[in-house]
């Protein structure tokens, strides 16, 4: 059983997000996203340099993950449902990433998960990866609104798809936002497993119920420690 780290406990804060908080959460995304941007432009030129002249293949890497459920009852001033597949669980959108891995990685293998000592991971994105600077261009996801600065990381739909046989609660997970960093990020390394999938998941559903803009920046402060120690890389 998983048991939420002690210095998270003493955070109070209602279990629904207001209209206001949702507000504020966005302008704080935007103004981060674009002052992050603006920032590391200078080292997204270097890194896409890098990563070019160290293996074959583009420099960005889309992938399809499964975002925000924004499906709502019927009701006055309420949105329809949106019109696609039940078992999507989510909207669909593309995240962006620097390249860390060769080439088509998975045309043999189809969708995997990491695993420690991976050898489809380039030089490069071994640095990349243990800084987590080949997850910076989804500050481009949200500024466009796909994503949020934090909130449950996205997951493939295929691997939702996986989850949610073995984990039925794994859906809620998209109650909110996708992040670039959550919760679960700082205070675990990445899924290998059903097993740590459902751990990582009772951090999420944590954040969903208590998530607020003080735990927020305290994820976010954890988080360039984590990118400066380079934990839990794969």
């Amino acid at each position: 059983m998983l048991i939420i780290p002690a210095e998270w406990l003493g955070v109070r804060n209602p279990s629904k997000e207001t209209r206001a908080q949702g507000i504020r959460k966005r302008l704080i995304d935007v103004a981060g996203a674009s002052i992050g941007l603006l920032i590391l432009l200078p080292a997204f030129a270097f890194i896409a340099i890098a990563i070019k002249l160290d293996s074959r293949g583009s420099v960005f890497y889309a992938q399809e993950r499964t975002g925000l459920n924004r499906r709502r009852r019927r009701g006055p001033g309420v949105r329809m449902p949106e019109r696609r597949k039940d078992d999507q669980y989510g909207r669909p959108f593309y995240l962006y990433k620097f390249r860390s891995m060769v080439a088509d990685a998975e045309r043999a293998t189809g969708p995997v998960w990491a695993s420690a000592g991976d050898s489809r991971v380039t030089r490069v994105g071994k640095f990349l990866r243990r800084t987590r600077l080949d997850e910076t261009p989804q500050l481009w996801n949200v500024l466009v609104g796909d994503m949020s600065l934090v909130g449950p990381r996205p997951e493939r739909p295929s691997f939702v798809r996986l989850l949610t046989t073995s984990i039925p609660d794994y859906p809620r997970r998209c109650a909110a936002l996708p992040g670039i960093t959550g919760l679960a990020q700082v205070k675990s390394r990445y899924d290998t497993s059903v097993e740590s999938a459902n751990r990582k998941l009772q951090y999420d559903l944590y954040y969903l119920k208590n998530g607020h803009l003080m735990l927020d920046l305290k994820i976010m402060a954890d988080t360039v420690k984590v990118m400066v120690r380079g934990d839990g890389a794969q």
